[in-house]
Order: structure tokens, then C-alpha cells, then sequence
């Protein structure tokens, strides 16, 4: 070892002078002392490869699952809170057919005519609260194709849906005023159905023939996350104008429900009163329907999953934590064996001047660069194995700012906690007994 290490008393000198002097020296002393137990421990470590990389490759395991667990769970997070706000459930209702619970529901539900297309005028009139209304109907139908039949959703909806319910267009265009007026027979595909049908190629201005009628496709939907069945159903089928759907789909005139959009939410209650009381009605005074609280049922969704979320992080943490603190012990090994190898080195320094404070900082020292060293490690490939993950995220998949640092926190925390012992054993060992 250096002689840098032995800290000999100054020759005697002015009183201004030492006074002057005398904190430049203890700051080159220390700086020098930093340096010198880094490279030694550097040193001590390429002289025991195994030794080394078996307590490395623990803190770096322990490492890389932190930053990648936290990194993957911001991930997942970001992009189910942007499925959910795709959704598109904020501050919407709806009204759609009460399942008869009793025989005597279904006798009374049997008077009525249900949902149809014919309560729209009553329904949808103008209300102060109701920003607008979205009514939908659909069929599952086969389509004929030249790989073979596949089976597609057709729904019909107004020329609104697409803004109120957050559906932007990607090609083309979406449904106008002018296509419910006219009952034109145009679509606009799911991105998923589009994909299906054409591949990469532009199905704009192409004709779809589903059950006899041909559509001219007008636009495609742009891709979306996937977290209910409405988006499902847009994302693997046809949009078509609703009175186009009346027409050639269902004479009927069924419609499955009536989305409403609420300026406010407290006006659910008003607007609900109001909905039920405008379908009774027009059903001969039955209510044979119900009230949907979309809002309600995504905070229930999501708060469902920020719970799942929860256990996860706690079972993962925990999995990341225990192969840290092996690695810490791992490191108690490392410095153990050090200290057996390096006491004739201990009691030299001693007997040449060195401190207990100077060992036990060493000792120290050298257990946080062997920490150190493992967490580099752990994030260089968790932040590859991020970069490689990134694609699969909507927004990119970046390495967890909280995550690295509780990484280098915990890894750097358990290599002072085990390294206090081996540090505190060589600083209080005699020069004569070390040299023994």
C-alpha cells in the first residue's frame, strides 16, 4: 500500500503559516485517501475474480430487477391510464334494457315494444345538462373474403359518435350529417379490421359487401388500446350511419343502448330521472330500462386495477429486495476474507502512523465500491432490456427515475450495513497482534 495513506505529523512551522496551511493538507490527505481505497479496491477485486463476480453478479441481479420492475410498472400504468382515458367513459351514462329478474318482468316487459329507433325524437330531445346523445345498434354478420370468411361487428351510430366517444380518424373521413340523411350505404373500418382485410394497403374508396349490401369504405379508425367491449367491437368492425343500419340491418329497429354525455356530473341524478321517465313514456308506462353509470364503473375499473398494481409491486419489491440483501451478505463475505488476507497490510499501516478512522474509512470505502460496481452493472442492462421493451409501449418505455434511485439507495445502504463489521474488526485490531 502507499505510503499516502500514513498522515505524519507537519514540521514545525509560523503560526500563520500552519494555520493556513493545515486544511489544504487534510483536504489533499482525504481526497488522496478516497482515491488510493478505490483503485485498492479495484485492485483487491480483479486479484479474486470468482470471489468478485459471484458477490457482483447478486447486486447486479437485485439491481436490474429494480429498474426494470419499476420501469415495466410505470410502463404498464402509463399505458392502462391511457387505455382508460381512451374510454372515453368520463361523465357518460347510459340507458339500455333492464334484464326481467321475475316471471313477472318478463310478462310486463312483454307489453312493450323495448329500445327502438322510434324514441330517439323523445329520448334525445334537447336538455340544458346533456352535451349530446349517442345512440348504437349492432349485429355480429359474415363478410365473404378472398382468404376466407371471417365474421365482423357492423354497428350504427351517429355522425357525433366519433367525437363524443373519442374514435379519431386515421384515412379518409368519418360519418357525416349528410350520410344519416341520406341513409348512404358508407362504413368507416376498425383499425384492426382494416389490418385484417388490406394489410398495409389504403382500403379507402373500396367496396366491403356484408350480407348483400355493398359499402363503400370512407375511412379507417385510428389504433387504439383496447379496455372494453365498445372498443372491441369499433376496432374489429364497421361503423355505419344509423339509419343506414335501420334500414338494411334491422327492421326491426332495435337499438341496444343510448349513450348520453353530461356536462356536469352532478347532474347525473336530473338527467337519469329524466331518461327513465321519457322511456316509460314511450313504453306504455313500463320501465323496462336502466341507468349505466360509465364514470362510476371506470373508477371502479381502475381502482381494481391500481389494487392488482399494488400487490404486484409489493411481491416484485419484495423478490428485487431479497436477492439484494444476499448480494449484502455477499459482500460481508467479500470483506471478511479480505480482512484475514490484508491483517499483516493493517498492523503495517497502524505501526506507520494510519488512524482507526483512516482504517475503518477504507474498510468502508471499499465495500461501497463493490456496491457500486454491481448496481453499474444492473443498470446498464436493465436500462438495455427497457430500450429493447420501449416499442411495446405507447409512449416509450423510460427508465424509472424513482426505481434507479431506490436501486442505488438499497444497494449502497446494505453494503454499509455489512460492511460496518469487517470495517469496525480492522480498525480496532492492535499493530502488534495484526502483525503477528
Amino acid at each position: 500500500m502507499s505510503e499516502q495513506l500514513v498522515l505524519a505529523a507537519a514540521p514545525p512551522l509560523a503560526a500563520a503559516g500552519a494555520a493556513a496551511g493545515a486544511p489544504r493538507r487534510g483536504l489533499v490527505a482525504e481526497l488522496n485517501l478516497v482515491v488510493e481505497v478505490v483503485a485498492s479496491g479495484l485492485v483487491e477485486l480483479w486479484a479474486h475474480k470468482l470471489r468478485s463476480l459471484l458477490t457482483l453478479s447478486l447486486l447486479t441481479l437485485g439491481v436490474f430487477a429494480l429498474v426494470v420492475m419499476t420501469s415495466v410498472l410505470d410502463g404498464i400504468m402509463d399505458k392502462v391510464s391511457t387505455g382508460f382515458a381512451g374510454m372515453s367513459w368520463d361523465g357518460t351514462v347510459e340507458l339500455a334494457a333492464k334484464e326481467p329478474k321475475t316471471t313477472e318482468d318478463q310478462k310486463r316487459f312483454a307489453m312493450s315494444p323495448g329500445l327502438r329507433y322510434e324514441d330517439l325524437p323523445r329520448l334525445t330531445a334537447a336538455f340544458p345538462a346533456v352535451i349530446g346523445f349517442v345512440p348504437r345498434a349492432w349485429r355480429n354478420v359474415p363478410v365473404h373474403l378472398a382468404a376466407g370468411g371471417e365474421k365482423i361487428f357492423v354497428t350504427g351510430v351517429g355522425p357525433d359518435y366519433a367525437q363524443l366517444m373519442n374514435r379519431p380518424i386515421a384515412f379518409g373521413r368519418g360519418l357525416t350529417d349528410d350520410d344519416l340523411r341520406r341513409r348512404s350505404t358508407v362504413a368507416v373500418a376498425g383499425a384492426t379490421l382494416a389490418a385484417k382485410l388490406f394489410g398495409g394497403a389504403d382500403p379507402v374508396g373500396r367496396d366491403l359487401v356484408v350480407e348483400g349490401v355493398s359499402f363503400r369504405l370512407v375511412g379507417v379508425q385510428a389504433p387504439g388500446l383496447i379496455f372494453s367491449n365498445d372498443n372491441y367491437m369499433d376496432a374489429n368492425g364497421l361503423l355505419i350511419p344509423l339509419t343506414t343500419y335501420m334500414d338494411r340491418m334491422d327492421p326491426d329497429h332495435h337499438l341496444a343502448k343510448l349513450g348520453v354525455k353530461l356536462r356536469a356530473k352532478r347532474d347525473l341524478d336530473l338527467v337519469s330521472a329524466l331518461l327513465v321517465g321519457r322511456a316509460k313514456q314511450a313504453h306504455h308506462g313500463i320501465e323496462d330500462v336502466e341507468i349505466v353509470d360509465l364514470d362510476a364503473e371506470m373508477v371502479r375499473q381502475y381502482q381494481n386495477f391500481l389494487d392488482q398494481m399494488h400487490g404486484w409491486r409489493v411481491v416484485l419489491f419484495s423478490l428485487a429486495g431479497t436477492v439484494l440483501l444476499v448480494g449484502g451478505v455477499g459482500v460481508l463475505s467479500v470483506m471478511l476474507i479480505s480482512l484475514a488476507d490484508r491483517r499483516y497490510e493493517i498492523g503495517l499501516r497502524k505501526a506507520m502512523g494510519a488512524t482507526d478512522p483512516q482504517i475503518f474509512t477504507q474498510f468502508l470505502l471499499e465495500a461501497l465500491v463493490l456496491a457500486a460496481l454491481g448496481a453499474l452493472a444492473g443498470t446498464l442492462a436493465g436500462s438495455a432490456l427497457c430500450q429493447a421493451l420501449s416499442d411495446k409501449f405507447p409512449w416509450g418505455l423510460i427508465v424509472s427515475r424513482t426505481g434507479l434511485a431506490a436501486a442505488w439507495g438499497t444497494a449502497l445502504l446494505l453494503a454499509v450495513t455489512f460492511g460496518l463489521y469487517p470495517a469496525c474488526r480492522a480498525a480496532r485490531l492492535s499493530p502488534m497482534a495484526a502483525m503477528q
